[in-house]
């Protein structure tokens, strides 16, 4: 108990000090170059506490993500590893993927976002249900693609094929679709790479390619475990400039 206490403290130190820069930052702009008050609906009391609110909640998360997501991520990919099922490994990684970005924050208010503006510009029709329909398929487009891409990066370990050429591969095939989707979604598709890195894949991706690269003997955690989540950022951004093309069609 003491050493969880003792843990959360360092973490808090930690996150008061990442958290510093950008309060500097903020405090900087508005006192010296705007040199305006705070809006009516932002109290200095609201302000304090959202903070104190953000230092507790990072530092929950980032501990939470070492007492029990990393280490889980870790032992599933070295059981299954052992188990020499490269089936049930594929089929883990791409639940895995697919899971853990259905569930981002980032990517729901996103979708929404993004099926809300379409429909502004007359591209769906402007009914309540349609948005939603919109969002879903666009949020189930988007996390297939990641669990397509962990499912590549994971076969990328096992296999040892080089990532740099895939990840050209991949930006390439994105350059050239570009050319040919509809102007609406290019920009949704870009910003559904950067949705998808966020608080719940990154740490059960990095932490299942770590784990496996750790398990498969010839692999180095350092040069094989990492770069999953380059595939989770550019394989979303494939599949929405498709899925924008076949729905023009």
């Amino acid at each position: 108990m003491m050493s969880l206490l003792s843990a959360l403290l360092r973490q808090s130190r930690d996150s008061v000090r990442d958290l510093a820069p950008v309060v500097l930052v903020i405090a900087f702009f508005q006192i010296i170059v705007i040199r305006q008050p705070l809006p009516e609906h932002v109290a200095l009391f609201d302000l304090l506490l959202g903070l104190i609110m953000v230092v507790v909640g990072l530092t929950l998360f980032i501990q939470g993500l070492q007492l029990g997501l990393f280490p889980v991520g870790e032992n599933l990919a070295q059981a299954f590893a052992r188990k020499g099922s490269v089936f049930w490994l594929v089929l883990f990684a791409f639940a895995l993927g697919f899971g853990s970005t259905v569930a981002e924050p980032a990517l729901i208010a996103v979708t929404a976002k993004a099926a809300e503006v379409i429909s502004a510009a007359s591209l769906v029709p402007l009914t309540v249900q349609e948005q939603a329909s919109y969002a879903f398929e666009l949020r189930m487009v988007v996390a297939i693609s990641v669990g397509a891409a962990v499912v590549l990066g994971v076969m990328r370990i096992i296999k040892g094929w080089p990532l740099h050429w895939l990840i050209i591969g991949g930006y390439v095939l994105v350059l050239l679709l570009t050319l040919v989707a509809p102007p609406t979604i290019i920009g949704i598709a870009y910003d559904s790479g950067g949705v998808t890195t966020s608080t719940i894949t990154v740490p059960l991706v990095t932490a299942l390619g770590v784990g496996l690269a750790t398990a498969i003997k010839g692999r180095n955690p350092m040069l094989d475990g990492f770069g999953l989540i380059a595939f989770a950022s550019v394989m979303p951004i494939l599949f929405v400039l498709i899925f924008g093309i076949t729905r023009s069609l």
